[in-house]
């Protein structure tokens, strides 16, 4: 059996890896699935962390988010004809399937375990998805996703500050993320707000059930407007 990790770059799997190499645990491949979405500061801390782990090495296999949310078009099904999936919301999260589509596919036919960086915390989410060949060791090792960013804090992993600002750095473009996450992306990211602004136009779906992209920008310039004014007025 070969013993694989799963790594995403959080908090969470860069813990669970650091930690497994300093138990000496046996690693034999460490595979980063890479949606195309993901936050600057998170390549930049995954080729720092490459450094830091040698000369074991990540992996990087990755799929082109762009050309299955607004250029690929169905061949069979209810959506037969459409140009690209669009949004994902709850019932429909292609991209998740992609992302373990894309692991499995870079795996291949071997018989492996594989790590997943679940921290304690959440330790829930496991309970209808567990599978024999899948380890979650900070959960067996009771470690609190807390705990796990202050231990790579400790290591020198940072990922420039994005922590301070979101409590998770998974795709920056996903619908699903707390609304608070979305006003700290308008705020303190605006280049990747307007390219959401310009993949809302090719998407089918609305953003949200409840906001469309602009609706949102509306929202966080009327909250900005309000704010300015109490405190003007104090």
């Amino acid at each position: 059996m070969k013993h694989i990790i799963s790594l995403s770059g959080g908090k969470d799997s860069t813990a669970m890896l650091l930690m497994m190499i300093e138990k000496k645990m046996p690693i034999d491949r460490i595979i980063c699935i890479d949606t195309t979405k993901e936050f600057p500061a998170m390549y930049r801390h995954i080729e720092k962390l490459q450094e830091y782990i040698k000369p074991l090495e990540i992996e990087i296999y990755s799929f082109d988010f762009d050309y299955w949310f607004g250029e690929h078009i169905k061949t069979k099904g209810k959506m037969k004809g459409q140009k690209g999936y669009g949004w994902t919301n709850m019932y429909r999260r292609w991209c998740t399937l992609l992302k373990t589509n894309t692991f499995k596919k870079a795996v291949g036919k071997i018989q492996y375990f594989d790590y997943h960086g679940i921290a304690y915390d959440e330790r829930n989410r496991i309970k209808k998805h567990t599978q024999n060949n899948t380890k979650y060791l900070l959960i067996d090792w009771k470690i609190t996703e807390k705990q796990a960013l202050e231990y790579c804090y400790s290591k020198g992993f940072d990922w420039e500050g994005l922590y301070e600002i979101f409590d998770r750095v998974s795709c920056w473009c996903c619908p699903l993320q707390p609304l608070g996450a979305l006003e700290n992306l308008y705020k303190y990211f605006p280049e990747l707000w307007q390219e959401l602004k310009e993949m809302d136009k090719k998407s089918f779906r609305d953003f949200r059930a409840t906001y469309t992209v602009n609706e949102l920008e509306k929202r966080f310039k009327e909250k900005e407007k309000q704010l300015s004014f109490v405190q003007g007025a104090k």
